[in-house]
């Protein structure tokens, strides 16, 4: 019992440490987003940090468009880097998870 119980904390341990190097690893993934017609494009890592915002000359002429578009672009590639972090951290997580009787909290 006890050795089952030193192992599933190793094995926690050993998750934790994959979990966080997904996370850093997630720093690198870059998720790209442009507007419908392509007038901004940005970038973000799965990380949800904006790496780059591309803006069309054409939106430069008008604030309040120009400012709609960085709301809903912007407000799409968070929302993707978002789904791409959770996917990537729950898959190690669940990976790594021992298997503990009553406890299945992945499925």
């Amino acid at each position: 019992m006890f050795g089952d119980l030193m192992g599933m904390m190793g094995k926690l341990k050993e998750t934790q440490k994959k979990v966080e190097e997904t996370k850093q690893r997630l720093h690198t993934v870059l998720i790209d987003e442009k507007s419908s017609d392509s007038l901004l494009n940005v970038t973000v890592t799965a990380n949800r940090e904006i790496k780059s915002i591309e803006v069309s000359d054409e939106l430069l002429e008008d604030k309040e468009q120009l400012e709609d578009y960085l709301i809903l672009t912007l407000n799409k590639a968070i929302k993707r880097a978002g789904e791409v972090h959770e996917a990537e951290v729950a898959a190690v997580a669940k990976d790594g998870m021992p298997n503990i009787p009553g406890m299945d909290m992945f499925s």
